[in-house]
This record gives structure tokens, C-alpha cells and sequence, in this order.
């Protein structure tokens, strides 16, 4: 064997081979028609590695772990309960504690789960590969496999690296993982002169995790492990950086808005403290731990969990399954929907529906595969000579073809396919004339097949007709693209004969499919040709494109589209209403996927910019921006692409959604702000990257999906503000006390405070956070990513209308015990320690829980009045109310409880008192929506009129 040449394993590589013809790839690539030797191979495995995909290392596994104990409220929390501790408070220590070690363990759960894309990779590769050594056929591993092998390829094989085809009969390759093209797609050993192809459409190349669907051929390697195309995903998709969600932002910024505030007031209490009350130093650490405790909403971060959770199992029943909990809310930020178009937008099932025969356009009922409908020509059914020719055009397309139809089974409910889907339309429109293909097959068996290929756009079989009484004929079945055909054509079927196809003629077939292309129809022609004079026995090699393909005579046009999914329009007409954009990135031609967008309302506007993957490889960023600002469909565009078109939009500001289902997905799924796979044709790569997998491969679910993200976002604000209220009762205990200088006894301590953060409040907020979306939420503009989480308005509400009601309450139940005992009149040095003061904490507590009773009713409405509200759709709130006022009673009379909280019971006579003031926060509420609704009605009449407000 003569001497190796060295190479690099590049995108030049690849360049450079498409180019050549078999023997000079030999040459290129440092092989021969042999195989390598045994000592070449073994030289290049050390060299250049074995053919796997690794992982690039990240953040250690401990690290991950930690950084989940060491955010900024998770150090606020440890350095309160070591406070606590000092202060020997064990049991508070304990609480706080646990609330930072669950949240944890639970956020690192959850990452941990999401970066399994590159196993999913791997699982893709096969384990053996067969090959040429010393020349030798063999069995290696995939693993072993080098640069220069050559690799011998059948039917059923899985391809283990990217290599230049040498040789190919037959040969058609499933690049679906790569390409997201369902059809296999045909592949040739010739060299490739044209520069205007994407890799995957390069037909003497095959690439790594692609399948060989039928034929055989053999390939030299050029390209394995991290070098071949699955290798560039892998380490795209592990080098995409998870961004945090808007949601994880403002989490971020509420806490750090929180904590200043929470640290700052305990910081100048403190001072307050030990200046006017004269406390110790160790008693006025305990205070400041009061006032951080009751401005720190310590069961913020397990409720908007908790919340998110239920957020999941509301999706799952509207068949969005959600892998990350933030990404419930990003769905609700949403400004683009960037969607694929077959199998999401339309139904995946190509079908016939127009039929042009002899001068008569003819409608194809029925939908899918199914060989459910009837062919009409506007009047009612075809019949006569018309009928004869349509039957004509019918066998002829079904037995130029490879696809067959399999009824529903076991597993299979629907009609499904086998093969082509383009095919298989045909096959199906033959049935609804009612033509038995079985029969017919039987008749005319195939004698020679001419399989389709790009340069001559169609694809002929050879027949024996043995359906006359005389001796067999043979007949030439012929369809494909209507101009290369028609060109073909010397006559046109009429009436049951053949008549000379005359210029005339030729214009009117032309116009007809002009006005199916219009209409975003895939048109195909059939024609025919009887092989007079050549004997049926004939051999079938001598059949070839030169003596088949030529003077046919033309039968007819047959279009077909894959229709869009039914619920598709509404679904795009509520993002339009919801100031979501759609963005359609199809593999598709142009022209049909503008036919869809428009037919769905994607597209408005007479012209629509069309842009096509070998433009987009050419635009700059800035070319691309401008072009993402109009109205635009992205057609033939590889789905890597996908990345570049992501980038740009986020770059504007968009938060992206994405839908994909290959393997080159992967990228662009995890780029996106929510990555969305099928869940059905989804490939597991695209499943392992995407946020979200839909059930039913549905466009409809993903809109479903972002009304209850809408939701969750509105819910968190609900309960938000529904904790934030009970703030100001528990804070104000401590301002009296301080300003009192100490002369007004606590009515609350941090005990207390955390059986309201960690107890009462949990379920009822819960209870919040699953509320139904409320009506209009899908007529409103998403939520702008500097739209806080609090804002004016929130504060305003709870601390400024509401708290100071819930303040009032919880002091006037504390003083109720203190006067119903004894001290009428008094308000200051009441007594601070023994039964009486624990009872009169106990009711002030107990009043607190009484008016977030009331709270959690005023929460479950913005503008709207309580008493118009559905309140009958959540019952989860009366389970929340039901445990609060089970946990305020235990914690009142069971002595447990009271020695752990710091609580004695009281009369029974006295809940009077305390549920008296439920009903308070309701009526307030109620005063601040009527003012609302008013001020809402008056913006909107003088916008009406065209007064600036």
C-alpha cells in the first residue's frame, strides 16, 4: 500500500471531498480501496482519538451542590439561625435552617436533572461498524473507527462517522436526526460541483447518527468523534449556557431588594434598641433578628416552588410536559414563538386534494391517510370518460411508487405510513375512486423501477400489463416535477384516447399548476408510455432513463398539501391578541410554507419576506435584525440555523420560544429562552435540551402552556402580596416596642412570625398560586422583563391599605386580653412575661391568621369585585383556610405547641373578637378595586377619545 498522507479532520475536509471523484478521495484521504492496514489504523487512533463524544468538563458536581447553600437569601437565613443560636433559640435556628436546606437540595435536583442532552447523543451511535482492513471485511467498534476507514454500508445500518461516499447503489439515507426531513433522502458517489448546498445537502455524504434506509454503498471516513457533525452539537449544546429565567432574575432582585431592606431596618431597630430602649446587646441582637425575621419572606421561596410544581401538573393535563420549574413562568414572558411547520402547525399527513384531469379540476375529499372520501368535479361524482382517465392518473401514480398504507392496530389508532409520505398521499387518493390497488398491483407487476434523483426530478417504473386479454405489454409509469415531465410529453389522455399535446395545451396544464403552487399546493404530473414493440420478457436492464422517459403521454396533475391542524388558527389569533409573535422556520419550499402561514394567519401582509438558508448564511447580524422587524418566513433553512435566527431575536430584546424535533434542534432548543420538543416525532437529544415536551406534537399547546405560565406569574404576585400583608402586623409589634422604649410589651415574637411564614400562611398561598387564569389574560401584552415582581402598586396595597388594617387587628386583640383582665385603660407597662402576656400574643397571632383569612379572598381578584368572582374553581383555598384555622387552634390549646411557639390559650369567647376583623380586608379591598375600576374606566374613555391621560 502506498505511503499515508496526512490530513486535518476540518470543515475543509469535507469541502474538498464532495469535490473529488472516488479515486482521488482515496488519495485525499489517505486510504485506499482496501481499507487501511492494521498498524495505519492503530496510528491514527492514537493520533486523532477514538471516535466518541465527550463531555466537556463543568463545574464539579460538589460545587453544583453547594452554590445552591450560598446565594444571598440562603446566607441571610444561616447567619439568622446562628444568631438564633447564640441567643439560645435552638428552635428557631432549626425552622430557618430547614427552610434553607429543602430549597437546596430541591434547586440542585433539578439541575441536576437537565444537562442529559450528550448521553442521549451517544446513545445514538452505534457499538459496531463494518469496514475494510488489509482488505478484509470486519466487525470493529464504533469507537475504533479513523479517519480514512472505509466503511461498508446496507440497508438497516446506522452510520458511525461523517464519510465521502466511493461507491452507492441505491442507496437512500434517513437524515431526519440531522436534517429534521422526514423523507430519506437519495445519496451518490459522484463528485458535487455546486457550492450552493448545506452539508446535509450534499448527496455523496453521509454523516455519523443518520440511518441507511435501503440500498448498499461504501465510504471513507472523514471525520470522527468531536470533529463530525454530531460532535459540533454536542459541543454546542453542552457549551449553551443555561440562562436564568425571568423569573430566577426577579427572584434574584426581590431578594436583594428584600434583604437590604430586611438588614437595614434590623440594623437601625437595633440601634433603636440598645439607644431608647436601653436593651442589652444580646437582647438587641434578638430584636434586630425580629425585624429581619418579619420583613424576610421566608416562606417566599418554598411557596413560589411549591406554586410552580402545581404549574407543572396543570400543563401535564394540557399536554405540556415541563422539565424545568422556572420555565412555567418564562413561557408567560414569551414575545416569539419561532415554530417548525410539519407535524406543529399542519397534521404530518400529506393528502391530496385537487386532481386536474383533462381540462377538469376535480376536489379531493378526506384528510390524512385514511382512504376515507370521494373525488368530485363540482357537480357531484366524475363519471364517463372523465372517469376513465382519472383512474387512469390514479393507477398510475399508485404504481409509481414505493409507499404503503397500514390500517389502525393494536398500536396504532389512526391510518399510518410506511415509506414516502408524499407517496403515500397518492396511494391513498386511488381508494376514494374506488380502485382495488391490490387488485390492480396483481394485474400490472413491476418489472423495472428508475428511482427519483434531484437532476431529473421524477421517477419512473417499467410494467407488465397483463390486465387485457392478449398477450402481456409493458408500460412505463412516470411522475415528478410538471415542467420536467410535461417537457417529456409528445401527447395528452382525452376521453379515453390519446390525442397530440399541442402548445395550447401546454399553457393550460401550465396555468392549472400555476394556480395550485398560488395556493401552497405540492403539484406532481404522471404520465404514461406503452413500450411498443418490446417483448414482455424483455430484461429489465435494458430499461433505462434514455429509452423510458421519453414521448409520454401525459395524464394528469395531482396536488397535495399537508393540511394545518384544525385548532392551529385560533391558537395563533390568541398569541396575535396576546402580543406574541410567530415566526415560522420551516425545511419547506417558500411558496408552501407562505401558503400555510397565511392560511393560519401567521402572515398578514400582502408580501411577506421570504428568506431561504443559503441567504441567511449570507446576511450579517445587523442584515438579519432588520429583517426579523417585518414580517418574514424562514424556508429551506437547515434547523442549526435556527441558533442564528434565536441569537438575533434575543439580542432585540425577545424572550424566544423554539419548537424542534432533531438532532440539530439541540442548540437552538437550549439557546431559546423555552425550548419546546415534540414529544412524539422528537428525537431524545431534542427532548434532553428542550424546557418543555409536547405530548401531541400540537402548535395549540404551546399557547395553552403560556396562558398557565401567565397564570403562575399573576398567581405569584397574588400570594406575594397576600404575605407581604401580614408584614406589616408583624412589624409593627417591634416599632411600638422601640419607640416605647420598651414600655409597650411585643405582641409578637420571631416564634410567632414563623408560625405565620412557615405555617398558617404555606397552604393558603399555595392556594393562590394555583388559581385559574383569569379572564382577558390572553388579551394583555406579555410581561416586559423590567416589569418588577413588586411594584408601586403592590407595596402600596399591602403595606400601605391593607397592613396597616391587619395592624390594627392583631394590636386590638392584644390588648383585648390585657383589658378583658384587669387592665383596662392601660397601654403601657403592661405586663411581658407569664400566662396572661402568652395569651395575649396567642390572640394576636390568632388575628393575624383571621385577617389573612379575609386577605386570601381579596387576593384572588386584581380589579375585579370579590363578589362577581367564580370562587367556587379552587378548592384548594378551602383547604388552605381549613388547615390555617386547625394550626391556629393547635397552636393556642395543645401544650406542645405552646411551649415551642410561646403561646397560652384564651376563652373560647374571645374568637369572637378575633373573627370579627376578618371581614375587614375584604371590605378595604373591595373600596380599592371599586377606585380602580373607576380609574381604569377613565383612562380608557379619554384614550378613546384621543386625550393624552
Amino acid at each position: 500500500m502506498k505511503q499515508e498522507a496526512r490530513f486535518s479532520t476540518t470543515s475543509s475536509t469535507l469541502d474538498t471531498t464532495q469535490t473529488l471523484n472516488p479515486t482521488e478521495v482515496y488519495a485525499r484521504l489517505g486510504s485506499a480501496p482496501a481499507g487501511l492496514t492494521f498498524d495505519s489504523a492503530t496510528r491514527r487512533l492514537t493520533e486523532y482519538g477514538p471516535n466518541v463524544l465527550t463531555e466537556i468538563k463543568g463545574k464539579p458536581l460538589i460545587v453544583q451542590f453547594l452554590a445552591n447553600f450560598i446565594h444571598l437569601m440562603a446566607i441571610l437565613l444561616w447567619v439568622g439561625g446562628f444568631i438564633a443560636l447564640i441567643a439560645d433559640m435552638p428552635q428557631l435556628t432549626v425552622a430557618i435552617w430547614m427552610v434553607n436546606v429543602i430549597n437546596g437540595i430541591f434547586s440542585f435536583w433539578q439541575e441536576f436533572r437537565a444537562g442529559k442532552a450528550t448521553e442521549a447523543l451517544r446513545k445514538m451511535l452505534p457499538l459496531q461498524v463494518r469496514v475494510l482492513r488489509d482488505g478484509l471485511e470486519q466487525s470493529i467498534p464504533a469507537e475504533d473507527l479513523v479517519p480514512g476507514d472505509v466503511m461498508i454500508l446496507s440497508e438497516g445500518d446506522r452510520i458511525s462517522a461523517d464519510s465521502r461516499l466511493v461507491e452507492a447503489s441505491e442507496l437512500f439515507v434517513d437524515q431526519s436526526t440531522l436534517s429534521g426531513e422526514s423523507m430519506p433522502v437519495r445519496k451518490l458517489a459522484d463528485a458535487v460541483l455546486r457550492d450552493d448546498l448545506s452539508a446535509s445537502e450534499v448527496p455523496n455524504l453521509v454523516f455519523a447518527g443518520t440511518n441507511v434506509s435501503a440500498g448498499t454503498g461504501r465510504a471513507v471516513v472523514y471525520a470522527t468523534g468531536m470533529n463530525t457533525e454530531f460532535g459540533k452539537i454536542a459541543r454546542l449544546t453542552q457549551t449553551m449556557g443555561d440562562a436564568p429565567s425571568p423569573l430566577q432574575q426577579e427572584l434574584a432582585s426581590l431578594t436583594r431588594t428584600v434583604t437590604f431592606i430586611a438588614v437595614s431596618v434590623g440594623v437601625l431597630f437595633f440601634v433603636l434598641a440598645v439607644l431608647f430602649a436601653h436593651m442589652p446587646l444580646a437582647e438587641g441582637f434578638i430584636f434586630a433578628l425580629g425585624m429581619i425575621v418579619a420583613f424576610v419572606p421566608e416562606g417566599l421561596l418554598p411557596t413560589v416552588t411549591l406554586a410552580l410544581a402545581m404549574g407543572v401538573q396543570r400543563m401535564a393535563k394540557r399536554n405540556a410536559l415541563i422539565k424545568k420549574l422556572s420555565s412555567v413562568e418564562t413561557l408567560g414572558c414569551t414575545t416569539v414563538i419561532c415554530t417548525d411547520k410539519t407535524g406543529t402547525l399542519t397534521q404530518n399527513a400529506m393528502t391530496v386534494t385537487d386532481i386536474w384531469v383533462n381540462g377538469h379540476s376535480l376536489h379531493v375529499s378526506g384528510k390524512g391517510y385514511s382512504p376515507q372520501g370521494t373525488i368530485t368535479d363540482g357537480r357531484g361524482s366524475v363519471q364517463g370518460d372523465l372517469q376513465r382517465d382519472l383512474e387512469l392518473v390514479l393507477i398510475s401514480a399508485s404504481l409509481c411508487n414505493n409507499a404503503r398504507i397500514l390500517p389502525p392496530d393494536d398500536e396504532t389508532a389512526q391510518w399510518s405510513v410506511l415509506g414516502d409520505p408524499t407517496e403515500a398521499a397518492l396511494r391513498v387518493a386511488a381508494p376514494k375512486s374506488g380502485i382495488d390497488l391490490a387488485q390492480v398491483e396483481g394485474e400490472q407487476p413491476r418489472v423495472r423501477e428508475l428511482p427519483f434523483d434531484s437532476t431529473r426530478k421524477r421517477m419512473s417504473t417499467v410494467h407488465r400489463d397483463m390486465s387485457q386479454l392478449r398477450e402481456a405489454q409493458l408500460v412505463a409509469y412516470v411522475k415528478g416535477a410538471p415542467k420536467e415531465l410535461l417537457n417529456l410529453c409528445t401527447s395528452i389522455r382525452r376521453d379515453g384516447q390519446d390525442q397530440r399535446l399541442t402548445q395550447e395545451m401546454i399553457s393550460e396544464i401550465s396555468a392549472a399548476n400555476d394556480t395550485y403552487a398560488r395556493a401552497g399546493l405540492r403539484v406532481l404530473a404522471v404520465g404514461m408510455r406503452r413500450l411498443v414493440g418490446s417483448g414482455s420478457h424483455q430484461a429489465a436492464s435494458t430499461f433505462t432513463v434514455d429509452t423510458v422517459e421519453r414521448d409520454l403521454t401525459f395524464l394528469g396533475l395531482m396536488a397535495m398539501m399537508d393540511p394545518p391542524r384544525s385548532e392551529v388558527s385560533e391558537a395563533v389569533m390568541r398569541c396575535h391578541k396576546a402580543g406574541i409573535r410567530v415566526i415560522m422556520i420551516t425545511g419547506d419550499y417558500g411558496l408552501t410554507a407562505e401558503s400555510i402561514a397565511r392560511r393560519i394567519g401567521i402572515v398578514t401582509s400582502a408580501r411577506p419576506r421570504i428568506i431561504s438558508g443559503v441567504e441567511l448564511e449570507d446576511m450579517s447580524t445587523e442584515e438579519l435584525k432588520l429583517a426579523l422587524a417585518d414580517e418574514v418566513i424562514f424556508a429551506r433553512v437547515a434547523p442549526e440555523q435556527k441558533l442564528q435566527v434565536v441569537s438575533a431575536l434575543q439580542e432585540m430584546g425577545n424572550v424566544v420560544a423554539v419548537t424542534g424535533d432533531g438532532v440539530n434542534d439541540a442548540p437552538a432548543l437550549k439557546k431559546a429562552d423555552i425550548g419546546v420538543a415534540m414529544g412524539i416525532t422528537g428525537t431524545d437529544v431534542a427532548k434532553e435540551a428542550a424546557d418543555v415536551i409536547l405530548t401531541d406534537d400540537n402548535f395549540a399547546s404551546i399557547v395553552n402552556a403560556i396562558e398557565e405560565g401567565r397564570s403562575v406569574y399573576a398567581n405569584i404576585r397574588r400570594f406575594v402580596t397576600y404575605i407581604f400583608t401580614s408584614n406589616t402586623p408583624e412589624a409593627v409589634p417591634f416599632v411600638l416596642f422601640a419607640f416605647s422604649g420598651g414600655r409597650i410589651p411585643l405582641a409578637l415574637n420571631v416564634m410567632h412570625i414563623l408560625a405565620i411564614d412557615l405555617g398558617t400562611d404555606m397552604v393558603p398561598a399555595l392556594g393562590l398560586g394555583i388559581e385559574p387564569p383569569e379572564d382577558g389574560i390572553m388579551e394583555m401584552p406579555p410581561r416586559r422583563l423590567d416589569d418588577h415582581l413588586i411594584t408601586r402598586n403592590l407595596l402600596l396595597r399591602a403595606y400601605g391599605w391593607l397592613g396597616p388594617v391587619q395592624s390594627l387587628a392583631t394590636m386590638a386583640a392584644f390588648y383585648f386580653m390585657y383589658w378583658t383582665n384587669g387592665y383596662a385603660g392601660q397601654y403601657l407597662n403592661l405586663p411581658n412575661e407569664g400566662t396572661l402576656y402568652a395569651s395575649a400574643t396567642a390572640m394576636a397571632l390568632a388575628t393575624v391568621v383571621a385577617t389573612q383569612i379575609g386577605n386570601v379572598f381579596t387576593q384572588r381578584t386584581e380589579r375585579q369585585s370579590l363578589f362577581r368572582a367564580h370562587l367556587t374553581h379552587n378548592r384548594l383555598i378551602y383547604i388552605g383556610l381549613a388547615s390555617e384555622i386547625v394550626l391556629i387552634f393547635a397552636i393556642v390549646y395543645v401544650p406542645f405547641l405552646q411551649r415551642f411557639i410561646g403561646t397560652s390559650s384564651f376563652p373560647l369567647i374571645n374568637w369572637l373578637f378575633v373573627f370579627a376583623w376578618t371581614p375587614s380586608l375584604i371590605v378595604m379591598d373591595e373600596i380599592r378595586k371599586m377606585l380602580a375600576r373607576r380609574r381604569f374606566r377613565a383612562t380608557s374613555n379619554k384614550e378613546a377619545s384621543g386625550v393624552t391621560p
